[in-house]
């Protein structure tokens, strides 16, 4: 839902022509047409990996995990992603300023714009950051492989509930989930000096002891070398 406080009064809207209008109403209108209390009731179930409310919850949990740990550049790279996108995504909907494919009917709850799939979009920015983090960590083919799948697995499930509730059309999925990883590629770019400049300072000095550098001091260019890297060492 588009929220008044968070844009600006004078805001342009723009309306989008969609090229693929025929296909995204067929789609909507054969899963309209299916729905079942039982089936919507799945449905909301996976939507709900993409609520705002879920990525509230966890974007906290892990504010305050890396506050904690104290890795400030996966701190700023994720409130930069997660956050940052789906406010981008916002103001996108209200510049494209296209309307859902049903705005009434027994199991339509929603408001707002449809352009791009809020929903889909946020669990792209949590779910990719996520991977995004833990794929470095993970030495074998087999769990990274599990990751990327589980990750991709969990954005087109949600994708697919806004679909078929008849929340959005699929061009709003499947922008939702090119714009999450542009975004993510973009994230990724900039947090790379961050993450550079953290590794540079961590590095800790040698010390050496006043006595053995006045030993040190005492000895030919040759042997001063030679004993200096053994003095380290």
């Amino acid at each position: 839902m588009t929220n008044a406080l968070i844009l600006p009064q004078n805001c342009v809207a723009f309306a989008v022509a969609n090229p693929l209008s025929g296909p995204d109403h067929e789609v909507a209108g054969w899963f309209h047409a299916h729905l079942t209390p039982a089936f919507v009731s799945v449905l909301r179930a996976f939507t709900d990996f993409g609520c705002a409310e879920w990525i509230g919850i966890l974007l906290c949990a892990l504010v305050l995990f890396f506050a904690w740990k104290r890795w400030w550049p996966s701190l700023v790279t994720l409130i930069i992603a997660v956050p940052g996108g789906m406010l981008l995504n916002e103001w996108l909907k209200v510049l494209v300023h296209r309307q859902r494919p049903f705005v009434d009917g027994p199991f339509v709850d929603w408001s707002g714009y449809s352009f791009a799939s809020g929903h889909t979009i946020g669990a792209t920015l949590l779910y990719g950051q996520l991977l995004l983090f833990v794929l470095p960590a993970l030495k074998t083919r087999y769990w990274r492989v599990l990751c990327i799948f589980s990750a991709a697995f969990l954005v087109l499930l949600v994708g697919f509930s806004r679909i078929a509730l008849g929340a959005h059309f699929l061009t709003d999925v499947l922008a939702a989930i090119v714009f999450g990883i542009i975004w993510l590629m973009l994230c990724m770019a900039l947090a790379r000096p961050l993450r550079r400049s953290r590794a540079g300072s961590s590095v800790v000095p040698v010390a050496v002891p006043a006595s053995v550098e006045l030993a040190l001091a005492s000895l030919p260019e040759p042997q001063l070398a030679v004993t200096s890297e053994m003095a380290r060492q």
